[in-house]
């Protein structure tokens, strides 16, 4: 059967999905409506455009008031609300203004102070949704959909690419995969894992027929400061990058599951990988060491 690749990029990465169908010109048809829903989210709650309904709702966070909200984004704040009580307050989508004090671009560290004076602005538990009225007890806040963004992206994409017949493929928005179906002869999709100490190499693939995986990592945007990495997933509770693990990825039913496992088992450092096991998901963890740990049907390279 004809195989239609779509690449693009969006959400910052590099994006391609990939489908059999009946033609490839069908098959760039479903790809191509996919795209439009992807960059639709995209629209509505990236972070640097000032027309997004993000922007609109963090003019609302910054006074410390109030803002009318929609179903879609109500449904993501009461996801990423179970999040946030799942693990402890780790997971917090008000913690990017953090980026205050943190710039990944330059190799210095910010000072405690500066780190300090943002805490009191960070917490999802300042923030209280009454019908559709969304409101932030404390001025300076902002919300951030970075973390879960571009994993509901993923699967409202390949939702599309099956509603519109596709029925083989996967969605890939920046190494985080949504599958829509195994190939035509029933074969699992194969799915390989970056080393994060070699980025151009792959220390483990796995089949997927269906679910998703993601990743989260501190290998893509980091700092080296006195022989020590500094990855850009930052603790709200301490302002701090977290340490211990250098990879960790997830299978789950959907990206948006796999993607907030993955970035929950990074911020719990080295309890990450137990904490995963608890939780009953396949997974794979790479600490600063090097060292793999996990369960389900990895291969290592």
């Amino acid at each position: 059967m004809p195989f239609a690749v779509h690449d693009f990029f969006a959400m910052g990465s590099d994006c391609a999905i990939y489908l059999v169908a009946g033609s490839v010109a069908d098959g760039r048809r479903i790809a191509g409506a996919a795209e439009v829903e992807i960059r639709r989210i995209e629209a509505r709650y990236s972070r640097f455009r000032d027309d997004s309904e993000l922007a609109r709702i963090n003019r609302a966070a910054s006074a410390g008031g109030r803002v009318a909200i929609d179903a879609e984004t109500a449904a993501l704040i009461a996801y990423a609300r179970v999040c946030f009580d799942k693990s402890g307050g780790a997971f917090d989508i008000t913690s990017g203004v953090l980026r205050e004090a943190w710039n990944f671009s330059v190799p210095r560290l910010p000072a405690q102070r500066d780190i300090a004076a943002i805490l009191p602005r960070i917490g999802l538990d300042k923030v209280s949704l009454a019908g559709d009225v969304l409101s932030f007890a404390q001025p300076g806040m902002a919300l951030d959909f970075g973390g879960i963004g571009k994993e509901y992206a993923a699967d409202r994409a390949a939702e599309i690419c099956a509603g519109l017949g596709a029925r083989h493929g996967f969605v890939n928005l920046g190494g985080d995969l949504r599958v829509i179906g195994p190939q035509p002869d029933g074969q699992a999709w194969r799915i390989g894992i970056r080393d994060p100490a070699r980025p151009t190499a792959i220390v483990a693939t796995i089949g997927l027929i269906a679910g998703a995986l993601a990743t989260s990592g501190d290998y893509e945007r980091c700092i080296d400061v006195d022989g020590r990495r500094y990855g850009h997933i930052l603790d709200p509770r301490t302002g701090w990058p977290v340490q211990g693990l250098s990879s960790v990825t997830v299978i789950a039913e959907t990206c948006l599951v796999a993607g907030s496992l993955a970035t929950i088992a990074m911020l719990k450092g080295q309890a990450g990988g137990g904490w995963l096991r608890e939780q009953g998901v396949a997974h794979l963890v790479i600490d600063a060491s090097g060292a793999c740990s996990g369960s389900g049907g990895w291969i290592r390279c």
